[in-house]
């Protein structure tokens, strides 16, 4: 593990690197794959991760590692766009999605209750899911499993789980469109192109 050896060992408590390498098994492989959706480079999405769980590390006194999920959640969201808008002022070329970039330009950082709020309009989309294509969503999407690991857990095909995953996006953002358009979250339209990214 690449964050271990950022930590002084002679200066830690068995008990709390034991704690911390059972938050970081438990959630490193979703991070990884939320911080790839967002930055689309495999190389740098490691390198964010190592700095997400080496802020963790540094704010473990202050964070309850039993419940770490969201806070590893919003640090490492903030973290990848922070990147992504460094490239944006270094880069003169023009890319593609030029919404997602404008959205990405205009992101504030975002605090655990903002986010919260973004994700709690999710997660109420997720909850009027049919059971299978909610399970495959959150296995997919919260989990970082693959199309294959998701197959072999639900016992159904890759094209069946790449089917209700799109499925399941679509609706989501038609739900939140449909029941929230009338309110402005800031950063909204990125968190759904956030969940809405294959792979």
């Amino acid at each position: 593990m690449r964050v271990a050896q950022a930590i002084p060992q002679n200066q830690v408590k068995a008990d709390e690197l034991a704690q911390f390498d059972t938050v970081y098994h438990q959630f490193h492989q979703a991070v990884y794959a939320n911080i790839c959706k967002l930055v689309c480079e495999p190389q740098m999405a490691e390198d964010i991760l190592q700095e997400v769980f080496i802020s963790l590390w540094e704010n473990r006194q202050t964070v309850n590692l039993q419940d770490a999920g969201g806070w590893l959640f919003v640090v490492s969201y903030n973290k990848s766009m922070t990147f992504l808008k460094k490239k944006l002022r270094e880069t003169s070329v023009i890319l593609p999605d030029t919404e997602y970039l404008a959205a990405i330009s205009e992101e504030q950082p975002v605090d655990e209750e903002l986010f919260q709020l973004r994700l709690s309009m999710v997660e109420e989309a997720i909850d009027h899911l049919p059971p299978r294509k909610r399970e495959v969503f959150r296995l997919c999407r919260y989990d970082g499993k693959s199309y294959d690991e998701v197959a072999d857990m639900l016992n159904i095909s890759v094209v069946s789980v790449k089917d209700y995953l799109k499925q399941s996006t679509q609706f989501i953002r038609q739900y939140i469109s449909r029941h929230y358009n009338n309110i402005e979250i800031p950063g909204m339209y990125l968190l759904l192109i956030y969940f809405s990214q294959q792979g």
